[in-house]
């Protein structure tokens, strides 16, 4: 085929919250046939791998209500309407841990649920954090606890799939490649 682009024949917004709008499109499809798409609007979002000094990462734990378990992942948030994902990783590392940078580097973005979600999440590493006194308050329903990891720990919390969301699993493979490449140098 030629095109693989779907026409949207109709769109329906079914629900909107203070995260996600969900909303069904009716689409012509390539060969001319008609079909349903549920699609949830995102704003975007930020990931921060934040280093300490000596080495480890800072990560934080928290119960996320749709698995009805509580994971560890790295600091991550929503960005607000119009913000630039740098501003939002400033403001998710100080609320979520208690720490400030000035040294951040963009890594990569990657659409997270592709099939069904358009939220694009941007990544950044985060180094020489220092602690607020006082820092921004979490969101008023954010419950976490902060967690310091080696190489070592993150792993084992992997095996027993404490760390088992795409974003954090990104941010191990992306330290375990640091590693490495500190080895062979």
């Amino acid at each position: 085929m030629d095109s693989l682009e779907e026409k949207t024949l109709h769109s329906e917004m079914l629900f909107k919250g203070n995260i996600i709008e969900l909303q069904v499109d009716e689409v012509e499809l390539p060969n001319g046939e008609h079909s349903k798409r549920e699609i949830i609007k995102h704003p975007g979002a930020v990931a921060i791998i934040p280093f300490s000094a000596d080495g480890s990462m800072y990560l934080v734990e928290q119960f996320r209500k749709p698995l009805e378990k509580t994971i560890i992942e790295i600091p991550a948030g929503k960005m607000e309407e119009g913000e630039e994902p740098i501003i939002t990783a400033k403001r998710e590392l100080e609320e979520e841990t208690g720490f400030q940078s000035d040294d951040f580097t963009y890594l990569t973005s990657f659409y997270t649920s592709p099939g069904f979600a358009n939220e694009l999440l941007h990544i950044f590493v985060a180094r020489d954090l220092r602690k607020v006194e006082k820092p921004l308050n979490q969101d008023a329903d954010e419950f976490l606890n902060l967690v310091k990891v080696t190489p070592d720990e993150a792993e084992q919390l992997m095996q027993q799939q404490l760390i088992h969301d795409a974003k954090t699993m990104y941010a191990m493979e992306y330290w375990k490649l640091l590693l490495l490449m500190e080895e062979n140098a």
